[in-house]
Formats: C-alpha cells, structure tokens, sequence
C-alpha cells in the first residue's frame, strides 16, 4: 500500500522531477509534486510525494527530513488527510 508524504520548506525554483529524483534514491515513487499558485503558477513551496510502500515512505522520511535540498533545509512527514474545514474564510456570523 502506497503512502503520501508532506515536503514543506522547498525551493521556489525545485522542480516536480527533482522532488522525485530526490526521494527516488530511498525507494520507489509513485508520484511527486510540488503545488503551484493557481493564479501566478509560482511554487508555493511545498509539495507532496507517494512511495510505494510504507516502508519506503518511512525510510524516505527518517533519510531526509531535515536535510537541505537545493538550497533549502525542507521537512518531510506524512501527509494528512484533507478536511473540509478550511478555516476560517467566508464564515458567517
């Protein structure tokens, strides 16, 4: 069973191939992607990655969280899952 990992802290110039390069080198990849602001398609400096097993996705994690990756010191965890609550916009009272 394939897991999905958090990357924060990436570069604004890192591409989704370099991401996948990087995670690559700890087992296999089943997807890697870094988002983008939908209006300007800049980075918005992080991204998400699936490994293909959970025991790659921990070893991915333990390897590189904390390390720097072009030129930036990035974090990786897992990812959460998705809620529908997302915060506070357009609230009414």
């Amino acid at each position: 069973m394939s897991k999905k990992l958090f990357v924060g802290g990436i570069s604004f110039k890192s591409t989704d191939d370099q991401l996948r390069d990087l995670f690559a080198q700890h087992g296999n990849v089943v997807s890697a992607s870094i988002l983008k602001d939908r209006e300007t398609g800049r980075s918005r400096g992080f991204g998400f990655v699936e490994m293909a097993s959970d025991e790659e996705a921990q070893a991915a994690m333990n390897a590189l969280n904390g390390t720097e990756f072009d030129g930036r010191k990035i974090n990786v965890s897992e990812a959460r899952e998705k809620t529908e609550d997302r915060g506070g916009r357009g609230g009414r009272f």
